[in-house]
Parts: structure tokens; sequence; C-alpha cells
């Protein structure tokens, strides 16, 4: 694992045994437990981030989505697989500590946007 931008050097990456979070510490002394569908629907995919600002998507339907794998790319990223086959997005070291010191303000404009949107965060129901 490389160090980021801000020096911090990643010194744990684990996933829970319910699949349904990953704990990232730096060797800062920050540590975060991010839920996977946290963790989904702020992909670095083109798939959710598109091409740029104007592009982003907010995913629906994703609250029971759980990560199935986490594969190392070189020393600077992970990829992570969901049950829903999603895998196109690599989590850089920068991104994960970005993702969890902003946890909470980018989970709220995700809960605002699906709410604008007229979406939920629970999955579709079959019929």
């Amino acid at each position: 694992m490389a160090a980021n931008e801000d020096g911090a050097w990643p010194t744990e990456l684990r996933l829970a045994a319910d699949r349904r979070s990953l704990v990232v510490a730096f060797d800062n002394g920050e540590r975060f437990t991010l839920p996977s569908e946290y963790l989904r629907v702020e992909s670095p995919s083109a798939e959710v981030q598109g091409h740029g600002p104007s592009e982003r998507k907010f995913i629906p339907g994703k609250r029971d989505v759980e990560i199935l794998k986490v594969e190392p790319v070189g020393h600077y990223a992970v990829r992570l697989v969901y049950d829903d086959m999603h895998d196109t997005g690599l989590y850089t070291w920068d991104y994960l500590l970005k993702l969890g010191r902003e946890h909470e303000a980018r989970w709220q404009v995700y809960c605002d946007a699906l709410a604008a949107q007229g979406q939920s965060r629970d999955p579709a129901r079959r019929k």
C-alpha cells in the first residue's frame, strides 16, 4: 500500500464478516468503517460519476448491497466487487480517505438527491 496525497499510509483494509462494511485505517490515526451501500453509491466508476460533475448519477435501491471481493490494484487502490456485479470502480487510497472524511456530507447529498428523484434506497420488489 502506498501513501496518498495527505501522506497518510493505509495500514488496514478489512471487509466485515457480514460483507456490509469495509474498515479502512491510516497511519495518521484516521479510521473509518464505510458501509457497503455508501461505497457502492459513491463508486468512482463512470457508471456513477459519469465523465464530469454534471453527469453524476444517484443510484437507487442499494440498501442491501454486499461486497463480495476486495481486490488489490497495484500499490495504490482496490477494486470492490459487489453482489449486484458492479466492479468497475478503482478506490484509490486518496478516495477512500476522502470518503471517510466526507461520509456524513456525501451521504446527505445522496439521500436528498434520491428523495428529489422520488427514488428509494430500498431494492425494487419483485412481482
